[in-house]
């Protein structure tokens, strides 16, 4: 948000007020869900609703900031925050956790190059990614399973967009706003995002997951 303007471009002196005012503006939350994220989140990190922070505060370890990130490497043992650089290894990772459609496929098939072709990411495509990440990294207690699910949720539902066989995200919006920690281009809010839409994405994204590792557990 601070890349757009929405909340300091310096990053500096936040309130939590600020944070939910850019969620609603940039994002199109809902007052409460951006409230409760908003404050939420600095009540984890401070202490307090109150207190002012940087945008780099956010990544306090094990207070919002969670290892097993989709871009991020886990915090090093006794570092008090997160690594904030995005490996891009890690984000080209999470788009070949990608499955297009049996339709993207042929689609992609009767063009060109495939250029034309929309590919999207979806609840699915989240789980495989997740699995992965938890694979490869420490163990999450099961509040930072469920954090790191209702981050991708949230994203799942803003940008959420549908074809004639997917509904997801773009994987060329995925890139740009995780990778490079801006809006898509020509991206628009077209509806309200509430705490309901996440918490109904975040649980298809557990039943994908617990669908996946079912899977791997019978081959």
């Amino acid at each position: 948000m601070a890349n757009h303007g929405y909340i300091n471009r310096d990053g500096k002196n936040l309130r939590a007020k600020d944070v939910s005012r850019g969620l609603q503006h940039c994002y199109n939350l809902s007052p409460f869900l951006a409230a409760f994220l908003s404050y939420g989140g600095f009540l984890a990190i401070t202490g307090s609703f109150w207190k002012k922070i940087d945008l780099y505060g956010i990544g306090k370890h094990n207070r919002v900031e969670h290892d097993a990130s989709l871009v991020h490497y886990d915090t090093p043992e006794g570092q008090e925050f997160a690594p904030i650089q995005i490996d891009h290894a890690l984000v080209d990772k999470l788009i070949e956790d990608v499955r297009p459609s049996p339709q993207e496929v042929e689609a992609m098939k009767a063009t060109p190059s495939g250029s034309d072709v929309r590919c999207l990411m979806n609840a699915e495509d989240v789980a495989r990614a997740r699995i992965r990440r938890e694979n490869e990294c420490r163990t999450l207690k099961s509040i930072q399973q469920n954090t790191a699910r209702g981050e991708m949720a949230i994203i799942l539902g803003v940008f959420e967009v549908k074809t004639a066989s997917k509904t997801g995200v773009p994987v060329e919006w995925m890139k740009r706003w995780i990778g490079e920690e801006r809006l898509p281009e020509g991206w628009k809010p077209t509806h309200v995002q509430g705490i309901f839409d996440v918490i109904k994405r975040n649980k298809s994204i557990l039943a994908a997951i617990e669908k996946l590792r079912a899977e791997e557990a019978k081959a």
